[in-house]
């Protein structure tokens, strides 16, 4: 098995660097992750792009926190958000890419409203988040998305983590084959990469990996607790050699 691609999820714009540092391959760039994720700021997307040099970014599409059901005005406001993203600088030439998911009321892929959204990215690879895992029937949600050419589904199997839905995770692997890559994502860590990879076979890995930091102000209110989450290089660098170990 070749060598799995480590994504790191944050928030933080410190976290760019770390993650590039201690060797993420790619990393998918968020706001407001105490709401699951949502779209970062446009500022915050140039930001990035013009710190790193090597790892791919992924950008987070999601109008608002809640469910995956959308209508067409928050629709709209998702494709402007990708059209914003596709028009920035890149000036590192880094692999851009967007990371999206829309459901009907039933948990089904909203078929119509994905194919929009994949659309709306060109070229550019979409990952579809785990909204997946609401869906009554992934075997089936797999199939509807390798239709629509979306590039990877991020999901834990539809478990509370990657080993709970290990069984699961190693099934859709085996599905997707090389049509559509499935992106492990759940409770990965350092200490359970390697097994999690050797269960399933994954090619693809993403965690949030996360340190407590205080706040930078010595005055606290209700916006600020003081202390905040954000990326620790550390964790990614011992998730990057467990899974290379893993795969050596």
């Amino acid at each position: 098995m070749s060598g799995v691609l480590v994504e790191i999820c944050l928030e933080d714009l410190a976290g760019v660097r770390l993650a590039e540092d201690a060797g993420a391959d790619r990393i998918e760039l968020c706001s407001a992750l105490s709401d699951g994720g949502l779209t970062p700021s446009i500022g915050t997307v140039a930001t990035a792009l013009r710190s790193v040099t090597r790892m791919g970014v992924n950008v987070l599409v999601r109008q608002r926190a809640g469910d995956f059901v959308f209508d067409a005005d928050e629709l709209a406001a998702m494709v402007a958000d990708i059209d914003a993203v596709r028009a920035l600088p890149n000036p590192h030439g880094v692999a851009v890419g967007f990371v999206v998911g829309a459901l009907r009321a039933d948990g089904s892929v909203d078929v119509d409203a994905t194919r929009t959204l994949v659309a709306a990215c060109g070229d550019a690879p979409v990952t579809f988040h785990k909204a997946f895992d609401q869906v009554p029937d992934r075997a089936v949600a797999l199939e509807e998305l390798s239709g629509l050419a979306v590039a990877r589904v991020l999901t834990s199997g539809g478990a509370a983590s990657t080993l709970e839905g290990a069984d699961e995770l190693a099934a859709l692997v085996a599905q997707a084959g090389e049509r559509i890559v499935v992106l492990a994502g759940g409770g990965v860590r350092p200490g359970n990469a390697a097994e999690l990879v050797s269960r399933t076979r994954v090619r693809e890995v993403h965690l949030r990996a996360a340190t407590t930091a205080q706040s930078g102000s010595l005055a606290t209110s209700q916006y600020d607790p003081g202390h905040r989450q954000v990326t620790s290089g550390a964790i990614v660098a011992d998730v990057v050699a467990a899974v290379r170990e893993a795969t050596a």
